[in-house]
């Protein structure tokens, strides 16, 4: 029997280990079922290069409860090790990278999350065990070694029986740890962290139905039989070839990484590279709301099939956070603090990589099936417009598949759109004047105007539209978006044609007089203007550059500070070839008030900005005159 003193410098290492990630003491698992993982995968190895003269067989990984004996069990058919072996491994690497963790992490213990990748994960079983044992057998002929530490820097190393090849380790459980003893515990974490490992991993039995024998009698009882309950799918779509999956292949792998999500993804990506760096994965566009709210299924990386995190900042490029799925790489170094994540250039070139493949399946889609990309469209272009903003290489491409539907339901690409608009929105100037409305049915009169006059109006309803339109004006010459509420419509696409006034300029002033004495100064501008004879009296148009300076700062950025504290502004465009400009100019002082503010509330109506004690007025007053 040999029995030692592991050579460790910190006396009290194990206080330490357990302190020190406590706050993530269930990692202990991931990193010994990731253990036996890598002890089966190299045997699998050597036995196929011919190194290891063993048969490799089907082996498995066993996690086993012993609730009586306060012992949790991990058994794999992998290597194994030689009593050298574990004297090597265990007390001197592994405990060396433990020692340097520690030196490196004790001042900073919300880093401790990162345990595993520092060859420190078998020391993690004394974050949860009072004494670990190891009993192991090598593939190689020679006798099993079992090895015990009870959390001191003492250890014994003595042989062992056992006659099959592997490992097995024994968690004494502490007291304070007594819940993972128990089943359900245990299967939430082989859930979340080994769900996709690649060798089956086995938790307790199941009962499974055997097949009705062909001439069963009418009696006959269903028998079943006891097997193995493996918790693990070793085979995860992402690691086979896009070629041998189908469509259902792909949705039911999403429900098998989102059980509790009941909405079916629009579509997915697949991703495959292994040159400059080696990347698998699934990314799928869920059904988004424009309101963008915090999801709480978010993209998973794993390394080697064994599950990471679901934090991916800098991974997967920003505006696809949204998405779904699974990202697998070996080469994202994941020992380091997310800022040094930053500035490492395989993960820029990671992201890059991502954004590309996104945008070219996005353009492979919408040539493929134009119509049903358009369907998609209202649920996809949230994602779309936030990488045209944040990804020049993304806004590069985008032109091919980014759409601009019409109030109407046509789609247009940028492209067409100008081709479309070209000959009719054209202003006396030259440019190009794309209108939109953000809301059908609260810009409807508006809407109705342009399209009396033949002019197309777009429908730009997500919250980022004018941040994209500031965008898209300062990369295309000669063009200029307007919401079609911005302005009197002849005013937002000016023609060379002038519209006469009925009215002498000293007839004007009287009327913007009369009208300015009724119209608050700090919200509204007066303005007078020769329009049609039938347009309304009253417009209340809301000036372009001002709301969308106001709304760019509610949505973060937009250049002027505090814009949004900044009072509603809107103009009142009085149309002084309407007959009630004239009545207006033509009556006492007092009917001359009470038609301006009639007016005014018909005007502000129809643009929803009448509400409470105006609204309720405005309701008597009408009533009172049908009398």
């Amino acid at each position: 029997m040999a029995s030692g003193k592991i050579n460790v410098s910190v006396e009290n290492i194990f206080p330490l280990i357990k302190k020190f990630l406590y706050s993530d003491h269930e990692i202990f698992l991931r990193e010994l079922v990731s253990n036996a993982t890598d002890a089966t995968l190299k045997l699998k190895h050597l036995t196929s290069i011919g190194e290891a003269k063993v048969e490799y067989g089907n082996p498995k990984i066993e996690v086993k409860i012993d609730k009586e004996g306060k012992k949790l069990h991990i058994i794999d058919q992998g290597l194994g090790m030689t009593a050298d072996e574990v004297e090597k491994y265990i007390n001197q690497i592994a405990f060396s990278g433990a020692e340097e963790f520690l030196e490196k992490y004790k001042d900073s213990a919300k880093d401790s999350g990162v345990i595993g990748h520092f060859g420190l994960g078998f020391y993690s079983a004394f974050m949860v065990a009072s004494k670990v044992e190891i009993i192991t057998k090598s593939y190689k002929d020679e006798p099993a070694a079992h090895w015990t530490c009870d959390g001191s820097p003492e250890f014994t190393l003595v042989p062992h029986d056992k006659t099959e090849r592997g490992t097995e380790i024994i968690l004494h459980i502490a007291d304070d740890s007594v819940e993972f003893l128990e089943e359900f515990k245990i299967r939430e974490l082989l859930t979340k962290y080994n769900k996709f490992m690649p060798i089956p991993i086995k938790f307790g039995t199941k009962k499974e139905a055997l097949p009705k024998p062909e001439n069963a009698p009418d009696d006959y009882k269903t028998e079943y039989v006891d097997v193995d309950n493996i918790i693990n799918n070793p085979n995860p779509a992402w690691t086979k070839q896009p070629s041998d999956l189908s469509e259902d292949d792909y949705k039911n792998f999403y429900r098998e990484l989102y059980p509790m999500q009941f909405d079916e993804p629009l579509f997915n990506i697949h991703l495959n590279v292994d040159y400059p760096f080696n990347l698998t994965g699934i990314l799928y566009f869920p059904k988004l709301s424009s309101d963008l709210q915090i999801q709480k299924d978010k993209i998973q990386l794993y390394q080697n099939q064994v599950f990471v995190t679901d934090n991916v900042e800098g991974i997967v490029p920003e505006f696809l956070m949204m998405l779904k799925g699974v990202v697998d790489s070996p080469d994202i170094p994941l020992n380091v603090s997310r800022s040094y994540l930053q500035a490492d250039g395989n993960v820029k070139k990671i992201s890059n990589y991502i954004t590309r493949k996104v945008a070219d399946k996005l353009k492979s889609l919408f040539n493929e099936n134009r119509e049903d990309f358009q369907q998609k469209w209202n649920d996809i272009k949230v994602v779309l417009e936030y990488g045209m903003l944040s990804e020049p290489k993304f806004y590069e491409k985008a032109g091919d598949f980014v759409l601009y539907p019409t109030t109407d339901d046509k789609y247009y690409t940028l492209a067409e759109l100008k081709e479309a608009l070209k000959d009719n929105q054209t202003d006396k100037n030259g440019k190009l004047v794309v209108l939109y409305a953000s809301n059908k049915d609260a810009q409807h009169s508006y809407i109705d105007i342009a399209k009396e006059k033949g002019y197309q109006v777009l429908l730009l309803d997500s919250p980022i539209v004018s941040h994209l339109i500031q965008k898209l004006e300062a990369d295309n010459e000669n063009l200029t978006f307007a919401r079609v509420d911005a302005d009197h419509i002849d005013k937002l696409i000016q023609k060379e044609e002038e519209t006469i006034s009925k009215l002498s300029d000293d007839e004007k002033e009287k009327l913007k007089s009369a009208v300015e004495t009724v119209v608050p100064k700090e919200n509204y501008t007066v303005q007078l203007e020769n329009l049609d004879s039938n347009t309304s009296p009253f417009i209340i148009t809301q000036p372009e550059f001002m709301r969308r300076m106001k709304e760019m700062s509610a949505t973060g950025g937009g250049g002027m500070f505090g814009m949004g504290n900044f009072p509603d502004m809107y103009n009142l465009v009085v149309n002084t070839n309407s007959e009630l400009a004239t009545t207006i100019l033509n009556s006492s002082e007092d009917a001359q008030k009470d038609l301006v503010k009639q007016a005014l509330d018909l005007a502000k109506l129809s643009q929803g900005l009448l509400k409470g004690e105006e609204l309720t007025a405005f309701v008597k007053r009408s009533f009172e005159t049908l009398k």
